[in-house]
């Protein structure tokens, strides 16, 4: 007998355990994804990819958080029109008839980010690099051309 209302739209297998209740999901059976729906293990969008952009003097430099895929499967595109795209698809695990899954949380499905970069990023110069599940993509940027000063003197 579960001590969590029925309300949530979950069961608890363990009443001790925290990460046992489901959390009720009210688009679960809409055609579109959803960011709660924890039940689903055909998830259309992997969701949880994070990009950070910070400028540093010489480049835009986008670090990606893509745990568990390889290089392979990830895509790095520039357009014409300075627009960076990340893509990339993560795979669902093959399911086994002898397995019995308890919960399925880590979103599979592709995945894609697009930023519009400034006028001052180098599209012809971007580079890329993968470790330990991170993607660094940096884009240097143009030097400043300081303006040309030209002292004039003053007649009088």
């Amino acid at each position: 007998m579960s001590l969590i209302p029925s309300f949530f739209g979950g069961r608890r297998s363990n009443v001790f355990d925290p990460f046992s209740l489901d959390v009720w999901d009210p688009f679960k059976d809409f055609p579109f994804p959803s960011s709660l729906s924890t039940n689903s293990q055909d998830n259309s969008a992997f969701v949880s990819t994070r990009v950070d952009w910070r400028e540093t003097p010489e480049a835009h430099v986008f670090k990606a958080d893509l745990p568990g895929i390889k290089k392979e499967e990830v895509k790095v595109e520039v357009e014409d029109d300075r627009v960076l795209q990340i893509s990339g698809e993560r795979n669902f695990e093959k399911e086994d008839k002898n397995d019995t899954w308890h919960r399925v949380e880590r979103s599979s499905g592709k995945f894609m980010r697009r930023f519009r970069l400034p006028e001052n990023a180098k599209m012809d110069q971007v580079k890329a690099s993968m470790e330990n599940g991170v993607l660094t993509v940096t884009v240097p940027k143009e030097e400043v051309k300081k303006p040309d000063v030209k002292t004039i003197q003053i007649s009088g």
